[in-house]
């Protein structure tokens, strides 16, 4: 799947944003397209490489026809991988000269190829790594120097450094600037025309006078809208607030409202200018969750360190972090200790003490010491990118509440100005004593209501608060489907093994049988299991801490689910659960234990077993407890361990049912089972450590991963990442997810509610326009602020 992602700035309009998105998903090889609103960001997915050229070319055409004044922008993932460099050369006038340029930066030995669209006046060079694109800028900016002196060389990338030694804010900044500005223009233009309102209202002038000060005014403070509508109307957009409003407003000059008419425009603005507010502060504070993404990197070149873009530095670079400073890539500490801050990345408020050879993750704050670390990924492999990725990109997965809502905006404003025009004219054409004028009026009240931006704004902005608001509390929720899919959780299963128990293994006994040394039992033991990354395999070698000599090992055979089968010395070891015992009929002394048991067997004798001791997490009896209190019906566990062993630590910790002694294909036979059984909208939902677990997280309705920070496989596998090892944060996913959809609803009653009353009333000729502007933007207002209340949910 190819996934493209345009930037539209200046989208201030949710009914368009739905058009937009409503026509892209349409053309032909888009498999899918998704417009987040609150981020105006356009998500793209096709599934041809080729085609995604004219896809591109033909949405940008489509938001130019809808919305001539928004600037798309192609924003650029990855930046990390990408080795391309698209340089602005501002001022190139002479077609000649820019052949020239490009002939010789295609001489450059770091450049594999450069192109120079003299159209765009953008240069397009492809490097060998992003070490060299400092370099290859200079070179750049000399050759167009010497050939075209007063040509400005801009480099056109989302790297900060090079940005801010030029004086230039990141597009985010810029962006929220521009709305800054746009909003005090308003607000002078608000006032002025208020101005003019108010004059003729207090003191008396003739009638042409009043009309010229209450045209002023009208002009000063809707002159904007009616010319967006004008241009909308000439490209066949007709049915949008603009239009909406400027046939209401003029409809009431026409019968001579004329202080209505200008007064309704001037709430109308009013409203407006309080709703891009609160959207702006909305975006602000979802954009301030995601505000993680570290600036510069010190990084080691020679015998001194360099700041430049977490972009640039490779892998294996050192890199040296100062007390107060984000980390900015993944790596080994290989010098110093200190305390950091992880709450960014997991949501933990308590700091975690880091020392030589300790991991650590990029959006880190190192909190006192200085540290040397040794960088293990490039920055668009960290786990940091793939999180700011996953959170940016999560509105593009929609709820089906969303999607509901942007369908029926679409047909809901054409069947109320339908119903506008009958109500203007059918009544005083059948019914003898009806005017027009009063009938135009009524009707004019149905168009202002007839805006559905209260829904299109507030509820993708409720959902993308909930994600906003799980992720700074260090869980990652894939998209608005899983966040709605939350509320409706049946049945929760466990997996054990580092999702229940901490998953760290120690060997807390070894038993011999006559015949057998314990010595001799813990060395074949480490040596069958040496070649194993199993943790459990791991504590078995560590506690024998000698050399393995691997030549003394032959014939290695894992056996999924059973154990370990080698030739040691040349002697056959068996070393596993008891089904492997039994598989090979080889009779053992069953073992009652908490932790797990391995048992080993040498050339077909049983030898004895050794035990391993997994503790349970300190918070999973409070979760399982928990998750009862959130409604949760059936909380089951499976496990490989045995069923002695699954039934003790499935007793202590409350869950309903333990599956033990299983297989992986074991498990998700399970799973399909609860699924089979469970109520229609009912949801079933796997928690694993995300490692192990991929095929059962990927078959439940909802795939949730424990322990995701440095796990690449669970930030893929699963839908929702708990990026602690705390099992209990699960309740705060479901409270999130049930509070907002609690918002979600209470925001599409309310707004359909006052709609409904409005347009009754209106039809009755008792709601006047103020009413049905309050129906509009100051229910949308209204639903914007209860949507912004989802990111204040807390443990």
């Amino acid at each position: 799947m190819i996934k493209h992602e345009l930037i539209l700035e200046g989208l201030d309009c949710a009914n368009c944003s739905a058009k937009i998105e409503d026509k892209v998903s349409k053309l032909e090889d888009v498999f899918s397209a998704s417009m987040n609103f609150s981020t105006k960001t356009l998500i793209i997915e096709g599934n041809k490489e080729e085609a995604m050229d004219k896809i591109l070319k033909d949405s940008i055409d489509i938001i130019n026809r809808l919305e001539p004044d928004v600037i798309v922008k192609q924003k650029e993932n990855d930046l990390g991988k990408n080795k391309n460099m698209i340089i602005m050369l501002e001022g190139l006038n002479c077609a000649n000269c820019a052949t020239k340029i490009e002939v010789e930066v295609n001489k450059l030995e770091e450049v594999k190829e450069a192109g120079l669209d003299f159209v765009s006046k953008r240069l397009i060079i492809k490097v060998d790594n992003n070490l060299n694109k400092n370099n290859v800028f200079s070179k750049v900016q000399s050759i167009v120097n010497k050939l075209e002196p007063d040509v400005e060389v801009k480099l056109k990338s989302n790297n900060l450094i090079n940005n801010k030694q030029k004086g230039i804010t990141g597009d985010n900044q810029h962006e929220h600037k521009h709305e800054n500005n746009e909003i005090k223009e308003s607000i002078i233009k608000l006032i002025l025309g208020v101005g003019f309102f108010i004059i003729p209202l207090i003191f008396k002038f003739s009638p042409k006078i009043e009309l010229g000060l209450f045209v002023i005014s009208y002009v000063l403070v809707g002159g904007e809208i009616v010319l967006r509508a004008v241009k909308n109307i000439a490209r066949g957009q007709v049915f949008d607030e603009n239009f909406l409003m400027t046939i209401a407003t003029l409809g009431a000059f026409a019968i001579r409202q004329y202080p209505e008419a200008v007064a309704v425009m001037i709430f109308y603005q009013v409203g407006e200018l309080f709703q891009d507010i609160a959207v702006n502060k909305s975006r602000k504070s979802i954009s301030d969750l995601m505000d993680i993404r570290p600036d510069t990197a010190n990084v080691k070149r020679g015998e001194e360190f360099i700041s430049v873009s977490p972009y640039e530095v490779l892998i294996g670079e050192i890199i040296m972090i100062k007390p107060g400073e984000k980390l900015p890539l993944d790596g080994v500490i290989i010098e110093g200790n200190s305390m950091v801050d992880t709450s960014a990345l997991t949501g933990e408020a308590v700091p975690r003490t880091v020392r030589n050879g300790d991991e650590v993750l990029a959006g880190f704050i190192n909190k006192n010491g200085l540290l040397y670390v040794k960088v293990k990924k490039e920055f668009g492999e960290s786990t940091l990118s793939k999180i700011l990725d996953l959170v940016q990109n999560a509105g593009a997965k929609k709820a089906p509440t969303e999607k509901f809502i942007t369908k029926f905006a679409r047909y809901y404003t054409p069947v109320v100005v339908i119903s506008a025009v009958i109500l203007a004219v059918v009544p005083p054409l059948i019914i003898e004593g009806y005017t027009f004028t009063d009938w135009i009026y009524r009707a004019l009240v149905f168009l202002v209501v007839s805006c559905p931006c209260a829904l299109v704004v507030s509820i993708p902005l409720g959902f993308f608060g909930g994600i906003g608001s799980a992720s700074k509390n260090g869980i990652l929720i894939k998209g608005g489907n899983y966040l709605e899919a939350l509320n409706r959780l049946e049945t929760i299963v466990f997996d054990k093994t580092g999702t229940l128990t901490k998953g760290v293994f120690e060997v807390t006994n070894i038993y011999a049988k006559e015949g057998f040394t314990k010595e001799r039992l813990i060395e074949y033991a480490a040596y069958v299991e040496a070649f194993s990354t199993h943790p459990i395999a791991t504590s078995i070698v560590e506690y024998f801490d000698e050399e393995i000599d691997k030549s003394r090992l032959k014939d290695y055979e894992e056996i999924s689910g059973y154990g370990i089968k080698a030739l040691v010395d040349k002697k056959s070891v068996l070393a596993g659960n008891k089904k492997l015992m039994d598989m090979n009929n080889i009779k053992v002394e069953e073992v009652s234990t908490i932790g797990t048991v391995v048992y080993l067997s040498i050339d077909g004798v049983y030898a004895g077993h050794i035990d391993i001791s997994d503790e349970i997490k300190e918070d999973s009896r409070e979760a399982i407890i928990g998750l009862k209190a959130s409604g949760i019906k059936n909380i089951l566990m499976l496990t490989g361990d045995n069923k002695v062993v699954a039934d003790k630590v499935g007793t202590k910790i409350g869950v309903d049912k333990v599956y033990s002694e299983l297989l992986p294909q074991n498990k998700v036979e399970i799973l399909e089972g609860l699924q089979e059984g469970k109520l229609r909208k009912g949801k079933v939902a796997f928690v694993g450590d995300g490692i192990n677990d991929a095929p059962v997280l990927a078959r439940a309705d909802i795939g949730i991963a424990m322990g995701g920070v440095g796990s690449d496989a669970a930030i893929e596998a699963a839908d929702v990442v708990i990026m602690t090892d705390e099992p209990s944060k699960i309740i705060l996913a479901i409270k999130i997810a049930k509070k907002t959809n609690k918002v979600v609803w209470q925001n599409i009653i309310f707004a359909l509610s006052v709609k409904l009353v409005i347009l009754i009333l209106g039809a009755m000729g008792i709601a006047s326009m103020w009413e049905a502007v309050f129906g509009d933007v100051g229910v949308a207002l209204i639903a914007v602020l209860n949507s912004m209340r989802v990111l204040r949910v807390k443990n």
